[in-house]
């Protein structure tokens, strides 16, 4: 199969077609083989627009929709980002072309370690895989520039938010479905947090987020 075509067409007919006119975020699609963030039964569908599931309510999440929400946070070439639940490593390869450096917060330790070897495979040596509770964030390397999140939150613990640097920017898709919406945090230099929307987006859950359920009489 020649990838390099296929990656190419993602992002003409996947990414381009969705409002992303960022070219370094085209640039970074190009330049990322998704195909050696997948499981060996998924490579020759790495560039489907879908979501690779890898098991466990986890998926590396289709282009399309990550681009967007990278557009949306507005990624600096010096920002410190935090890429909660980076699966097999495929978002943070991405980030890797539009940020600083990253740190890839993952929970799952064979998830973790795949992203560690994929990673360091593939030379992307501005990324960190830390592996730990993703609804904690990961303190010790705060405050970030940017939070990301690699699938929809239901609750989003205020950690969070004290994680963000002043300025900072946290992109975030709340809900669940349809009625899930991409949000914008901006934390100002006197530490006050905003919100704003960014558009509808249907992705699927972290697991980790979901809120528990409620007691009935």
């Amino acid at each position: 199969m020649d990838f390099e075509a296929a990656r190419i067409k993602m992002v003409d007919n996947q990414i381009r077609t969705t409002d992303v006119t960022s070219h370094d975020i085209l640039k970074a699609f190009l330049q990322v083989p998704r195909e050696e963030f997948m499981p060996g039964s998924r490579r020759t569908l790495a560039y489907i627009d879908e979501d690779a599931p890898l098991g466990d309510g986890r998926f590396v999440m289709e282009a399309s929709p990550l681009a967007k929400l990278l557009q949306l946070a507005t990624i600096r070439p010096d920002d410190v980002v935090l890429d909660v639940g980076c699966n097999t490593g495929y978002s943070s390869a991405i980030l890797s072309y539009l940020a600083g450096s990253v740190v890839a917060l993952e929970e799952k330790p064979e998830l973790a370690a795949a992203a560690t070897e994929n990673l360091a495979r593939l030379d992307y040596v501005t990324c960190a895989v830390v592996e730990g509770p993703l609804v904690e964030g990961y303190a010790s390397e705060a405050p970030y520039d940017v939070i990301i999140f690699q699938g929809s939150v239901e609750t989003l613990p205020e950690t969070f938010f004290e994680q963000m640097k002043d300025g900072g920017r946290m992109v975030v898709v709340r809900g669940v479905g349809n009625a899930a919406e991409a949000m914008l945090y901006v934390k100002d230099e006197h530490g006050v947090v905003s919100e704003r929307f960014g558009f509808n987006c249907s992705i699927q859950p972290l697991p980790s987020f979901r809120k528990a359920p409620e007691f009935v009489f």
